[in-house]
């Protein structure tokens, strides 16, 4: 910022004793949960009251063991869903952190970016256009401050702002020029220097009450999706077990008996995992997301990220380095490429260097004008073309349609009536019309542009003035300037933008470029990316002509647009979406996030990006690099393709349970299960939703086909009946399997040991059968998963546990078969659906 201030603010163990002593600077999230909070959740979860219902049964039936049995498994569930829950709003938690507002602020005498919730009372706060004030404090300097404070007062014109003088007393927000900021506002124009005293719940709108914090979001599609499913699933759960509990009692006459046997249709048909799964999936997956630099602030945005089919990005910063180096000085119609060694400049280019840095700020963040400085410090130092005691009077700033700006010096404020020296710099083609250039001249200049945007440099014209008036004109035209030369600056492409563009292309996603340079600088850095057809290129003022129809037509073919404002972006984006894509933007101001909000996923900045643009996004790039965003969409493609294998998992298991659980009694057979088992097999289910299918790597050609429709349903009409279908296969093998060894006079105990491991084995082998979709027959079964082994061995184990201690083995009421009828168990639960495999070469939709 320009404003000068030789404070050094707070010490790093200042700041540190002041944020114990304080507290962190945030409001009380009232949607927190805390431990107990969940647990309470969990006691009024349906299946936990279905627990406790049937163990209080079993008890007034006089089986104190089965009780006892069902007692436990309720608190395992209790400890296990609570323990999941708990594990996730860490996740969410941390998540939060990250989303929270950046400040930044002078400590040891430098200044520093840091979470908004660590500023502390007494540290000193910079504030620029498109920036939310973290706390309230004090003005100590500032320069057109102007800031939006609608969130605490309700109007909506922003209020002018001046500095005041130390220990002023604090005043409630409203009205003009009064010298405090507050927590939450939004600076609108202008820059700042604040000392905040008072953070968190002492700031004003911790006083009114945090409005934000208690706005509820509206449920996703996808959220809204899942919540039908469930409640259509448990309507004709609870239809089917009134059904069970009626037949029971009138066909066997136990009423007792008759609701437990409704109770285990219930639990096997309750689809508790759909939301649980939706939840877990979609809360690691933004932590996955979060540890490749891409933070998700909305779960919206990975349902999206892997639907995306355009990407629409900006060149600085996001394909390039945004590290920008001066190559290249043009003055007097001569051309001078600047060497990195270089300490002095041939003295036709010192005017450049000199009207270049006084037309930036003094101690800038843009990449373009801190090379500029770095030129200046490197090849000026010791001569009369650097002024650090000049002292600006005035800024013109860059407007929509006319991009240069100027800065107002007086170089004598001793002598009055020396002047003012005028410093501007901007689009050459505005600095050219800022000084009124003939027509030859304007043509020679046009050629030196066209010669460094061929080599991919973005070109800076600089322009000089000097004015007597005392009382300077509205408009920066009303100024007389002298064309002085052109800076060219190199942005080097990012490594990894050219590997990134060509998987996007694998993909079916297409990538446009969007950039303020001139065309021939875009098609240079284009090409060099490897997008599709540089050389089409459309600029802002070809695209200002066009209406929406033929704006939506000439973007078909169109990959790289120049010359375009922020105001344009909004209309790309709609232009996108009108031709059926879903589109996401990347921003990074204050007038980028109108786009960013329009955009099926808005991308913000993270490095350089206004707080505005963040908060416009859905997601925002950590390291503000394109490749993390192409490594987001694959990681969006894994996690709903992942989703939607544990949505089939879920459907085909239940169909086996819910079929063992009601069948026998429609057939007269001994019941098969009982609740103890049905909870058995839900803590067998949980973990594989949750840990083993989240875990799933990405298909092996997740990358390489084209985006799924964005209205496209998680579990569609396709995949259900191919759950529907394994869960078939396994109840009508297992449902023989048991009526042939009832047949064969084996013990009902023993029937039911053996149908129940040919269940254990079923659904072992459903999660091996979805765990990979586009892989080649039982090559998947291969693929590393460490959460499955696990699963998978504490199942044996807790079948072997089950089936062979004398004590479980009577609660469960089991007898254990011998070796030769174990293996034909496992044999049939296995090849139920293992069979499956042989039709993955068939399946080409998912």
């Amino acid at each position: 910022m320009a404003i000068e201030d030789t404070r050094t603010g707070l010490t790093a163990a200042e700041a540190a004793a002041r944020l114990r002593r304080f507290g962190p600077n945030a409001l009380a999230d009232p949607d927190h949960r805390n431990l107990a909070r969940l647990v309470v959740e969990v006691l009024r979860e349906p299946m936990f009251l279905m627990l406790v219902v049937a163990a209080g049964l079993y008890l007034l039936l006089g089986d104190l063991g089965e009780g006892l049995l069902l007692g436990g498994f309720a608190i395992i569930n209790l400890g296990l869903v609570a323990g999941q829950e708990w594990r996730t709003e860490r996740v969410l938690e941390s998540l939060r952190d990250l989303s929270s507002p950046r400040a930044l602020v002078i400590r040891d005498g430098r200044e520093q970016r840091i979470a908004g919730r660590d500023v502390v009372p007494g540290d000193l706060v910079i504030l620029v256009e498109g920036d939310r004030v973290p706390a309230d404090g004090r003005l100590i300097a500032c320069r057109d401050l102007q800031i939006d404070e609608s969130l605490l007062t309700g109007e909506s014109v922003p209020v002018r702002k001046q500095a005041g003088a130390p220990g002023a007393e604090a005043m409630p927000p409203g009205g003009d020029d009064l010298p405090f900021v507050y927590s939450g506002t939004l600076v609108v124009k202008g820059e700042g220097l604040a000392e905040i005293h008072a953070t968190g719940a002492g700031s004003e709108i911790g006083k009114i009450g945090a409005r934000l914090a208690t706005l509820e979001p509206e449920p996703t599609l996808i959220q809204k999706a899942t919540a039908r499913l469930v409640q259509r699933f448990a309507v004709f759960g609870i239809g089917v077990s009134l059904l069970v509990f009626l037949l029971y009692g009138i066909l066997r006459g136990g009423w007792l008996e008759g609701i437990l046997a409704g109770l285990t249709v219930a639990m096997s048909m309750l689809p508790e995992e759909f939301p649980m799964v939706l939840t877990v999936f979609l809360a690691l997956g933004a932590l996955r997301l979060s540890r490749q630099k891409v933070l998700t602030r909305r779960s919206a945005a990975i349902e999206s990220l892997g639907a995306a089919s355009i990407l629409c990005v900006d060149k600085t910063g996001t394909l390039t380095e945004n590290r920008m180096t001066i190559a290249c000085l043009y003055a007097d119609g001569g051309f001078h490429d600047v060497a990195a060694q270089d300490t002095e400049l041939p003295e036709p280019f010192h005017a450049v260097a000199e009207f270049a840095i006084l037309a930036s700020k003094r101690r800038p963040f843009d990449p373009m004008e801190l090379a500029m400085q770095r030129l200046g410090q490197g090849t000026l130092a010791g001569t009369e073309h650097l002024h650090p005691a000049w002292s600006m009077v005035r800024e013109y700033e860059l407007q929509p349609g006319f991009l240069a700006m100027t800065r107002v010096w007086d170089a004598d404020p001793v002598d009055p009536d020396d002047g003012y020296v005028l410093a501007a710099k901007g689009a050459p083609e505005a600095i050219v019309d800022l000084c009124h250039l003939p027509e030859a001249e304007r043509l020679t200049i046009d050629e030196a542009v066209r010669t460094m945007a061929g080599r991919g440099l973005r070109v800076i014209a600089v322009a000089r003035g000097h004015t007597m008036q005392e009382t300077l004109p509205s408009l920066q035209h009303d100024l007389d300037f002298t064309f002085v030369g052109l800076v060219g600056l190199a942005d080097p492409l990012r490594p990894e933008a050219a590997a990134a563009i060509a998987e996007c292309r694998q993909a079916g996603i297409g990538v446009a470029m969007i950039t303020g340079d001139y065309a021939a600088t875009a098609t240079a850095i284009g090409r060099q990316a490897g997008l599709e057809r540089p050389d089409n290129v459309l600029a802002g003022p070809e695209l200002a002509k066009l209406d929406d129809a033929a704006l939506a037509q000439r973007i078909a073919g169109t990959r790289i647009f120049a010359r375009i404002v922020p105001e344009q972006k909004l209309r790309l984006v709609q232009a996108f979406k009108a031709r059926g894509d879903v589109v996401a933007m990347t921003g990074d101001g204050v007038n980028d996030a109108p786009a960013l909000k329009a955009a099926h996923i808005g991308v913000a900045m993270g490095g350089r990006g206004s707080d505005v643009a963040r908060e416009a996004a859905s997601v925002v790039l950590l390291d503000d690099n394109f490749a993390a965003l192409v490594a987001a969409v694959a990681q969006g493609r894994r996690i709903f393709d992942n989703l939607r294998k544990a949505m089939v998992f879920i459907v085909a298991v239940h169909v086996p349970i819910a079929g063992l659980a009601l069948l026998p009694l429609a057939f007269g057979w001994p019941l098969l299960l009982f609740p103890a088992h049905v909870v058995f097999l839900e803590m067998l289910i949980d973990p594989i939703c949750s840990i083993v299918l989240e875990a799933e790597p990405a298909e092996r050609d997740a990358m390489r086909r084209p985006p799924r429709r964005r209205d496209e349903p998680i579990l569609s009409r396709r995949s259900l009946l191919f759950g529907l279908a394994q869960g078939l296969t396994a109840l009508i093998a297992i449902l023989l399997l048991y009526g042939w060894s009832l047949r064969e006079g084996m013990s009902q105990d023993e029937a039911r040991g053996l149908a129940f491991t040919a269940l254990i084995a079923a659904n072992v082998f459903l999660v091996l059968v979805n765990r990979a979709w586009g892989s080649a027959p039982f090559r998947g079964f291969l693929r590393p998963n460490r959460a499955l082994v696990i699963v998978v061995v504490s199942a044996a184990a807790a079948l072997s546990l089950v089936l062979y201690v004398p004590v479980l083995e009577r609660l469960f009421q089991f007898d254990a078969p011998g070796p030769g009828l174990f293996a034909l168990a496992l044999g049939i639960g296995a090849g139920s659906v293992a069979w499956f495999e042989l039709l993955k070469p068939l399946r080409t939709g998912r």
